[in-house]
């Protein structure tokens, strides 16, 4: 049945030219795919032709910008841009990179994989992008399928004006950045495709993700542990299951989360909304922690605090400083506001601390 709510709930628990222009210093030099080789014709691997490309530009000095020409449909099977880089670099990506089918795959555990290079700038011009072919994948569910996009310890990393679509996987991998901001990415999967989360965040820290929509098998935006200072800002999700901190403490590890921020962000019937998650048996804390503005269109679990993912032990990651703020919309559950917090359970809360002001269901199950 589909309820109506509204709340403010406040908890505290313990295309450049085709050639190459060299220009030193400060100028930029433009590395265009396709005269190292790339062909464009989707079914050629480009692969060489891109590290090509960019080991070229990664050497040179000032600025570097790898063009991905439009018009064209690139075919390539492994990518690995990998730094330090002398030059400042850019990707200009026009056209569309596409994987092979799961068939043609070659080993490892990403698709495209972006490390140790600082200041990147990667630009779709609202056209360019990357598909998948997740389809390939998502009937073996016991297949380790790899994710699409992984970025390991860039630092000052913008990403904008993306499509992406259909990962084996998770879309995008976010690993020991520090400043990052992904703006106007679309990322598309069908609801039922598994394990295809938007975004995943992990040991990253002032990571902002905005003005983007997201629809996928699994979290819009994952924020996992040993994240710090995450920002999500006008996103879109649905369908989806919502934007997630954890889980959390997975195979009995201390794992923290902290000064997360979810502001003016809407869920479209999703099978979450607002959602923390701890697995029982790890430890660590998820605190500091906001939603804030959000708007609901037929989700499952608005809010939900699941303190006993997966199992039913006892968990020692301790949930603290959660601020549930503005929300409005409506449910596709009865239970609006469910809390799972460890301890006896007394309506839907669990050992839960807080308060609860104008809210649509009520919380009588809060302690003070």
């Amino acid at each position: 049945m589909q309820g109506f709510f509204t709340y403010i709930l406040i908890f505290s628990f313990v295309s450049p030219c085709q050639c190459i222009r060299l220009n030193f210093g400060t100028e930029n030099a433009f590395y265009n795919v396709i005269l190292f080789g790339a062909r464009g014709d989707g079914r050629s691997d480009d692969s060489q032709a891109f590290a090509n490309a960019w080991h070229s530009g990664c050497k040179a000095g000032g600025m570097s910008t790898l063009v991905i020409p439009a018009g064209r449909l690139f075919m390539v099977t492994k990518i690995n841009f990998t730094g330090p880089c002398k030059a400042k670099m850019n990707i200009q990506l026009q056209g569309q990179i596409v994987a092979p089918p799961k068939v043609a795959w070659k080993a490892g555990n990403y698709w495209i994989s972006v490390e140790y290079v600082n200041g990147l700038t990667i630009d779709g011009n609202g056209k360019g992008g990357f598909d998948g072919d997740g389809s390939t994948w998502w009937e073996c569910r016991n297949c380790y399928r790899p994710r699409m996009l992984f970025f390991h310890a860039c630092n000052g990393l913008t990403v904008r004006n993306l499509r992406i679509s259909n990962s084996p996987a998770s879309h995008v991998a976010i690993n020991m950045c520090n400043g990052a901001t992904l703006s106007h990415i679309f990322i598309h999967s069908p609801s039922n495709s598994p394990n295809t989360d938007g975004f995943d965040i992990s040991y990253s820290s002032n990571i902002l993700i905005q003005d983007s929509n997201i629809k996928s098998g699994d979290d819009c935006i994952a924020v996992n542990g040993g994240s710090i200072f995450i920002n999500a800002t006008r996103v879109i999700c649905g369908p989806g299951h919502g934007i997630s901190v954890g889980s959390l403490g997975r195979n009995g590890v201390r794992e923290t989360v902290s000064n997360v921020h979810v502001l003016n962000c809407t869920f479209i019937r999703t099978s979450n909304g607002a959602r923390i998650k701890t697995i029982p048996g790890g430890s660590g804390y998820a605190k500091q922690i906001t939603f804030d503005q959000i708007i609901l269109e037929n989700v499952m679990n608005p809010i939900i605090i699941d303190q006993e993912y997966s199992l039913t032990r006892a968990t020692n990651v301790q949930v603290s400083f959660v601020t549930y703020r503005g929300f409005r919309g409506t449910s596709a559950s009865d239970v609006a506001i469910n809390l799972v917090c460890g301890g006896k359970t007394s309506s839907t809360c669990r050992n839960a601390h807080g308060t609860a002001r104008n809210t649509i269901p009520y919380v009588p199950c809060l302690l003070k």
